[in-house]
């Protein structure tokens, strides 16, 4: 059984004077589609929602109970977008990056009167909205382990996903609504039978499944 994420980590950092943003991507492995950023902050202390865990392992019905949940009773939530024309014009890593700073933005401008420390899912991020790497911690499943990167990846799964149910509409061929964009073998192959669309990442290398 996977253990349920806590705050223990925000509680070392709150002891501290710290308000902790927990912070996590989704669809950054997604052959199509945008890279999509959650942040959540809880105030100090405050009661953990019973049922938060790392999205992927929570159904459809069970996110979107827990991401109004979250939006209710947390202090501030931020969520950003980055499209596929930015990630096929400068990559996946630098997408992803752009869309931690943007979401670091708007929380750090809610929440100006407070010390921020950024609990980050697997790697640090260099220029964070004025958090410099002193006021980061890196947490392999991290989602898995705070209450607050797993917020983070609710509300940024739940946002993500209904992107792509919207873009299903108008890329039928691909099941967006289905896979979500990632590489699932009918996904592949509808790539093989109907090639890319706009909404294919050509920074990934996935002309290998176009058989021509």
């Amino acid at each position: 059984m996977i253990p349920k994420p806590t705050f223990s980590f925000e509680e070392s950092h709150w002891e501290k004077g710290y308000h902790c943003i927990g912070l996590d991507e989704v669809g950054r492995g997604a052959f199509a589609g945008p890279v999509v950023v959650g942040a959540v902050v809880f105030p100090p202390q405050a009661t953990a929602i019973e049922g938060i865990h790392d999205s992927k392992l929570l159904s459809a019905h069970e996110r979107e109970r827990l991401s109004s949940l979250i939006m209710n009773q947390c202090l501030a939530y931020s969520i950003a977008t980055v499209g596929v024309p930015v990630i096929n014009k400068i990559g996946i890593g630098k997408a992803t990056s752009q869309a931690f700073r943007s979401v670091v933005r708007h929380i750090a401008k809610d929440l100006a009167q407070y010390t921020l420390y950024a609990l980050i899912d697997g790697f640090h991020v260099k220029y964070l909205g004025g958090i410099s790497l002193k006021r980061q911690q890196a947490i392999i499943q991290g989602d898995r382990k705070s209450i607050s990167i797993a917020a983070a990846s609710i509300l940024a799964k739940v946002y993500r996903d209904k992107v792509m149910k919207e873009l299903a509409g108008e890329y039928p061929s691909y099941s967006f609504d289905v896979n979500k964009g990632y590489g699932t073998a009918s996904h592949r192959k509808a790539i093989t039978t109907f090639g890319l669309s706009k909404l294919h990442r050509t920074s990934f290398s996935l002309q290998k499944y176009v058989v021509t």
